[in-house]
């Protein structure tokens, strides 16, 4: 009994949160409600309250559930001997399919990675989560200069990532592949200028 238990609730929080993808998408984020977001989930308004406190809530644990998605999947399915350069515009273009798929959603996710609006434990500690595995990745490497620091480098792929982002949002990079090659090429600025 105890395990349908768990399953019902495993599916109901993850209602919840396709209805966030779906809602913050199509509506945005600020327009809505708690409400539309149980209506759109089939479930009661005081039921999502029993998963999550608030409507941040909700969006902050999508953002962790979708980069720890990332993470493991770029361990899973990159070759650890592929060139650094393929490695990160991997896990970086794994995301940015993401937001492809969920434009709206995308955009929200964005604003709070970049410019959280309230300063919180979740939203620091989803950042130095995100940018500690990018750390990881370039030490794994054993490409990097000693006296590099890789919080910094870490901090620089990722803001170079935010900016192809947002030449994609503006229509500078007009798809995908634009987007890749842009991060292609800023990235190795960065590796030669880091070790390799």
């Amino acid at each position: 009994m105890a395990g349908i238990r768990e399953q019902k609730k495993r599916e109901t929080r993850q209602a919840i949160l396709d209805a966030a993808i779906r809602l913050f998408g199509d509506k945005g984020y600020d327009k809505t409600s708690i409400e539309d977001l149980a209506t759109e989930a089939g479930i009661g308004k005081t039921t999502i309250y029993g998963y999550f406190a608030t409507k941040q809530e909700i969006f902050q644990s999508f953002c962790d559930e979708e980069i720890e998605y990332s993470f493991r999947t770029i361990r899973e399915s990159i070759d650890r001997d592929a060139p650094l350069l393929k490695q990160l515009v991997a896990l970086f273009m794994l995301q940015f399919q993401f937001i492809a798929e969920n434009r709206e959603f995308g955009r929200q996710l964005i604003r709070e990675l970049a410019f959280p609006k309230e300063s919180s434990d979740n939203s620091l500690e989803h950042m130095q989560r995100y940018l500690q595995t990018l750390e990881e990745l370039l030490k794994a490497s054993g490409k990097i200069k000693p006296e590099v620091n890789l919080a910094t480098s870490s901090a620089s792929f990722y803001m170079l990532y935010l900016g192809c982002l947002s030449g994609w949002y503006s229509g500078y990079l007009q798809d995908q592949q634009a987007v890749e090659e842009s991060m292609g090429r800023l990235f190795q600025q960065i590796l030669e200028g880091i070790g390799l």
